[in-house]
């Protein structure tokens, strides 16, 4: 006889065919499906009742399930109770815990930065404190990993954390009480005048902030006379539609289809622009590479349909499958593929993965294989579906990706091994922490703020004397030809990364952007109208 939690299973897939077969089932469509329900019921109960050893009831059940989606598309997947929580968190927008940017530095817990107006910048936790102990536990030299730093200092709203601090330029060690709170996760890094016409925003994710970000990042850069934008796109995987959808609304006139879905068993759906579009005539770059998807690729492709801007860099990912979620009794959820996602000429966003998974999941690296990350003609467009843009009827592609209207190629000149290794390693990063933790409070007074910082600072001998130092100290031997082949891009980033440290991300991207030919070429075109608008008329 059949133990209690197997039968709860068993009616647990029975409910499921009842639930299911309502959904316009045609009599020969039910009778397939009540069929292959009695053939799993059948697999679980021979199993359960006649297996030689005991068995994992939870992890078989799971395991169906997964085996159950492999055979359906890519992005149709099975995520456990516990993975549920961590997977929503970057797109709900925030979190409850103590608000600090951290890195871990010589098995120490460094504060990078605490979260403008989050719990530990009340208390007067300061970047550059280590972190030794949380709630009497000892933290440092003990291997701590993030994992094990996001489990001790998230936690409810309202709930305390004793910290124990060691500061640099104090003998004694400081101890802070801290009341955990909201704390709120950003979708855009960086906004900022990248000229004095032309403003420039870089979105990480779509997610539920995105929208408000982004109209307040429009109406900052209008309030300093931006004329023209750049949208950067480069890296977004993507995440909640509506963002996608309150994005480009932002950009298109009233009425103006942005986006549709469609599938087998879901109708067509059109999401329309509406009237509150606060810049929807002055001119735009979006900028995309292989690794803009899904949400970014509906901003893109609308752009892109509509004539409205210029979209630039490299042909996007090619993710265009709508996923449902619905959660399972346990609290997992299986997230289904229910639709597709399509622009307003009909160009399908999805690229193909009728070879499989795993070929899917290799065709980022199939592209670099074949020259198309370097190269605009290996990129075989006989391919791909053909379509027209709204306005301008110029030609499009579709069936993998957004292509853009001006190509630029992967930037490797710069790349060398002493650079990949330095990289690889965090040796860059982990030297800037040590560094700035000696001359942070020197900086703070030479350059008060940023636009003194980026005018007169300079990574000199000195500096990177020093770097090369630290990097052989940790298994990086010198080699003089890379280094001087990859000078430009370590002292950038070395500069970057303090201006980071010192202010926000947004200063980052100041001083590296302008080092890629992406965005020197976003400026380029903006700058020369004539040139922007040939290529919103194209080829017929």
């Amino acid at each position: 006889m059949l133990k209690h939690r197997h039968m709860k299973k068993i009616q647990y897939l029975s409910l499921l065919s009842l639930l299911l077969l309502p959904l316009g089932f045609s009599t020969s469509q039910a009778q397939v499906f009540d069929k292959n329900v009695q053939k799993i019921q059948m697999a679980w109960q021979l199993v359960n009742t006649f297996y030689v050893d005991s068995i994992d009831q939870e992890k078989m059940g799971e395991e169906a399930v997964i085996g159950m989606l492999k055979t359906l598309d890519p992005h149709s997947t099975y995520i456990s109770a516990k993975e549920v929580a961590a997977m929503n968190e970057p797109l709900v927008g925030s979190f409850e815990g103590v608000g600090i940017e951290f890195n871990i530095h010589n098995d120490t817990l460094v504060v990078v930065n605490p979260i403008s107006g989050g719990p530990c910048e009340k208390v007067g936790i300061k970047a550059g404190d280590r972190i030794l102990s949380i709630n009497d536990t000892l933290v440092a030299g003990i291997g701590l990993k993030n994992s094990d730093v996001m489990k001790k200092l998230r936690g409810p709203k309202g709930t305390k954390v004793n910290m124990t601090i060691q500061r640099r330029e104090q003998s004694e060690l400081l101890l802070f009480v801290v009341t955990r709170d909201k704390i709120p996760l950003y979708s855009i890094d960086a906004v900022y005048m990248a000229t004095p016409t032309i403003g420039y925003i870089k979105v990480n994710r779509f997610s539920a902030t995105t929208s408000e970000e982004f109209t307040k990042a429009i109406n900052q850069l209008a309030s300093q006379k931006a004329e023209s934008l750049i949208i950067d796109l480069r890296g977004n995987s993507g995440g909640y539609l509506n963002a996608a959808i309150d994005m480009a609304d932002e950009l298109l006139d009233n009425r103006k289809l942005i986006v549709y879905t469609q599938g087998l068993n879901n109708p067509r759906r059109d999401n329309n622009a509406t009237a509150k579009g606060n810049f929807e005539k002055g001119r735009v770059v979006v900028l995309i590479d292989e690794g803009s998807a899904s949400a970014s690729e509906i901003v893109a492709g609308a752009i892109q349909d509509w004539d409205r801007g210029v979209i630039m860099g490299r042909r996007s990912f090619g993710k265009g499958l709508v996923q449902r979620p619905f959660t399972l009794p346990d609290g997992a959820v299986i997230r289904l593929t229910v639709a597709k996602y399509y622009t307003p000429a009909g160009r399908c966003i999805q690229k193909p993965y009728e070879e499989g998974r795993q070929a899917y999941q290799d065709e980022l690296a199939a592209r670099l294989k074949r020259g198309e990350l370097t190269h605009r003609d290996s990129i075989h467009t006989e391919n791909m579906d053909i379509h027209y843009t709204q306005l301008s009827k110029r030609k499009v592609y579709g069936g993998g990706g957004i292509m853009p209207d001006i190509f630029i190629p992967a930037d490797t000149s710069q790349f060398s091994q002493y650079y990949r290794q330095l990289f690889n390693k965090g040796i860059i990063n982990h030297f800037v922490i040590t560094t700035l933790d000696v001359m942070r409070n020197d900086l703070e007074k030479q350059y008060p703020t940023f636009d003194v910082f980026n005018k007169e600072f300079t990574v000199g001998q000195n500096l990177t004397n020093q770097l090369i130092e630290y990097a052989k100290k940790e298994g990086i031997d010198y080699d003089d030809a890379d280094f001087k082949k990859s000078q430009s891009l370590i002292t950038s980033q070395i500069k970057a990364l303090f201006a980071r440290d010192l202010w926000s991300s947004a200063e980052y991207f100041q001083i590296m952007n302008p080092l890629m030919d992406t965005y020197n070429e976003a400026i380029k075109i903006l700058e020369e109208k004539n040139k922007y608008n040939e290529v919103l008329k194209g080829n017929k």
